[in-house]
C-alpha cells in the first residue's frame, strides 16, 4: 500500500506559483456554496493548504495524510488544525462524522480510487468536494496516465452513492461537488 504517495520536495507545495493555480480561496468558497457546514475533513491534506483555508473560513477542520513528513510540515504551518495519519482508503472516523469531506488532487496518489471515494462518502454528512486535474496534458501536475476523466470521477461518485451537484472547471483544475 501507499506506493503512489507523494515523495517530492514538500516546500515546493507552497510555492507562490503553485498557490496561485490552486485557487484555494475560490475552491473553498465553491465547496461550501449553498451549504451550512461546520466541519471539514481534508483528505490527503499534504502541507495543509486547504485545511488552513477552510479553518480561516471558520470551520472545524481535521486534515489526514498517509505521509508522516507531510503531517509534520502541516502541523508546523497550520497549528490551529488537527492533523492525523490516515489513508484515503481507510478513514478512522464514524459514518457521517463531517459535514464536508474535501479531497484535493488526491486520486493520482491513492492505491484504490473507488475505496477512497467510498470512504469519503461514508464519513461525509452532506457533501464531498474533489479537486482534480483536468484530463488533458499540462505543464503542471501528473501525466495524463495518472489523471481521471470527468466520466471516471462521476462514475466513482455514483458507485460510492454520491450525486454530482456541480462540475466546475477552474483556471488549471476541476472541482467536483458531490452530494449524499
Amino acid at each position: 500500500m501507499h506506493e503512489h504517495r507523494f515523495h517530492g520536495d514538500i516546500a515546493r507545495l507552497r510555492s507562490p506559483e503553485r498557490l496561485a493555480w490552486l485557487e484555494a480561496d475560490r475552491v473553498v468558497e465553491l465547496s461550501l456554496q449553498d451549504g451550512n457546514f461546520r466541519s471539514v475533513l481534508d483528505v490527503g491534506t499534504g502541507s495543509g493548504i486547504f485545511a488552513e483555508t477552510f479553518s480561516k473560513a471558520g470551520l472545524d477542520v481535521v486534515g489526514v495524510d498517509a505521509n508522516p513528513e507531510m503531517l509534520e510540515t502541516a502541523r508546523k504551518l497550520v497549528p490551529d488544525v488537527r492533523f492525523e495519519d490516515a489513508t484515503a482508503e481507510s478513514l478512522p472516523y464514524p459514518d457521517a462524522a463531517f459535514d464536508l469531506v474535501f479531497m484535493g488532487l488526491l486520486f493520482h496518489e491513492t492505491d484504490d480510487r473507488l475505496q477512497a471515494m467510498r470512504e469519503a462518502a461514508r464519513v461525509a454528512r452532506h457533501r464531498v468536494a474533489a479537486l482534480e486535474w483536468p484530463y488533458k496534458e499540462q505543464e503542471i501536475g501528473p501525466g495524463l496516465d495518472e489523471r481521471l476523466s470527468e466520466k471516471q470521477v462521476t462514475d466513482l461518485a455514483t458507485q460510492a452513492g454520491l450525486k454530482v451537484k456541480h462540475i466546475l472547471p477552474l483556471h488549471s483544475l476541476v472541482l467536483y461537488v458531490l452530494e449524499r
